[in-house]
């Protein structure tokens, strides 16, 4: 029975694996050709248009690529013109794209143009900051319209929307020194980050973006991991500012306005252990927004 489980779960995953090839079979050919219709990705795949058609609806699915209606040039014959699907960007940066390496280059340009340096920097982050703003505004009026206790995860939803795979969940419990409990909170993850290479150069960009998040969330944030520096997910700690405060006189309320401890971070073992001595040793008061991203 154990050999029969087995072999039915390596004959599904084989399975999975070639239903996720073909997927990006035909999205890479919608990547060279342009946008394209059922019937021709089918022709240059040398697939069924049914299969096609499957493929295509769980790239849609994924925000991978998108149905249009197909433009028809000169005269048009009758009946609805053909569907086309196309790429979205987040479909595009799927792909190994030169974006990162004009990006890496104008911010260094943006640099050297300011005299380098420590103005050089102040620059970058200028830069940094007016590019997130824009991002901000569409974002604000999402949040706002969420309940307190709900923003968090409406944050979550308008990032998933720009490409970032974005969930929110609850923290896990952490406790103070001395065993006091520390205020909850919760997690904002994204597990995509379309700008991950050039913020390894320029970690300007994820603390712009954590400045962002504490504004749009009205609390401080906590940045405990990020993709650009080799963890698994970009994590973010968000408290829970909606909880009533505690009373004067009672134990813990001299600190309760301070900011909340790192809950455990969802990021490899190595890089885990490697940045817990530095988390733990910065004190959350002067970690700001930007948590340990380099300065």
């Amino acid at each position: 029975m154990k050999k029969v489980g087995g072999a039915a779960r390596g004959a599904a995953q084989e399975q999975t694996t070639g239903e996720r090839r073909t997927r990006t079979r035909v999205a890479r050919s919608i990547l060279n050709h342009g946008p394209s219709t059922a019937a021709a990705l089918a022709e240059r795949l040398g697939l069924t248009q049914a299969a096609v058609r499957r493929h295509l609806d769980a790239l849609v699915a994924e925000n991978m690529v998108e149905p249009r209606e197909q433009r028809v040039y000169g005269s048009r014959g009758r009946g609805r013109p053909a569907k086309v699907f196309a790429l979205t960007d987040c479909g595009r940066d799927a792909f190994d794209q030169a974006y990162d390496q004009l990006a890496a280059d104008a911010l260094r340009w943006i640099a050297q143009s300011a005299g380098g340096g420590a103005d050089g920097q102040a620059a970058v982050s200028a830069f940094a900051r007016a590019r997130v703003a824009a991002q901000a505004e569409r974002y604000r009026a999402i949040v706002d319209a969420a309940a307190p206790e709900d923003r968090t995860r409406a944050l979550a939803r308008a990032l998933s929307a720009d490409g970032y795979a974005a969930t929110a969940s609850a923290a896990p419990p952490q406790l103070r020194a001395g065993g006091a409990p520390g205020p909850a909170g919760e997690q904002l993850c994204q597990h995509h980050c379309p700008v991950a290479h050039t913020a390894e150069q320029f970690p300007q960009l994820c603390e712009a973006e954590a400045e962002v998040f504490s504004t749009l969330l009205g609390t401080h944030v906590q940045r405990l991991a990020t993709i650009a520096h080799g963890d698994g997910v970009c994590t973010t700690f968000v408290p829970r500012s909606h909880q009533p405060p505690a009373q004067p006189g009672t134990p813990g309320s001299a600190r309760t306005a301070d900011p909340a401890p790192a809950p455990p971070v969802q990021a490899p073992p190595k890089a885990a252990r490697a940045r817990h001595a530095t988390q733990t040793s910065e004190s959350p008061a002067t970690s700001g927004t930007s948590g340990r991203n380099p300065a």
